[in-house]
């Protein structure tokens, strides 16, 4: 059992930042992958960003030149940096975790991986 904590998010107003914060533990494993999703209520999940085993990194065209995503292995903790935040970033927010993908082929299957966090709120106003 993997478990995901996660802190940060809030509200901004458009042209802010604010940086996201996940700790894993349990059977997590340092070979796995993990990410972020993002969901609107009445929509579907959408992946945001995820990082493979081997550090690489992959973004949605959406919040491409303004997000990061990086992990802290020593750590354990994800991170994701949103920066010129739009409106249409608000959503809820989830990391995700699958210990056994060890190179992510595609964006979208973080929004199925095995594992989430309890989701945080960001909120950006116009």
């Amino acid at each position: 059992q993997v478990h995901l904590v996660q802190s940060g998010g809030g509200s901004v107003q458009a042209g802010g930042s604010l940086t996201l914060s996940c700790a894993a533990s349990g059977s997590y494993r340092r070979d796995g992958s993990m990410g972020w999703f993002r969901q609107v209520p009445g929509k579907e999940r959408e992946a945001v960003a995820g990082i493979s085993n081997d550090g690489t990194t992959i973004l949605a065209e959406s919040v491409k030149g303004r997000f990061k995503i990086s992990k802290d292995n020593g750590k354990n903790i994800l991170y994701l940096e949103m920066n010129s935040l739009i409106p249409e970033d608000t959503a809820m927010y989830f990391c995700a975790a699958d210990p056994y993908v060890r190179h992510i082929l595609s964006l979208g299957a973080v929004a199925e991986f095995d594992y989430s966090g309890q989701g945080t709120q960001v909120t950006v106003s116009s």
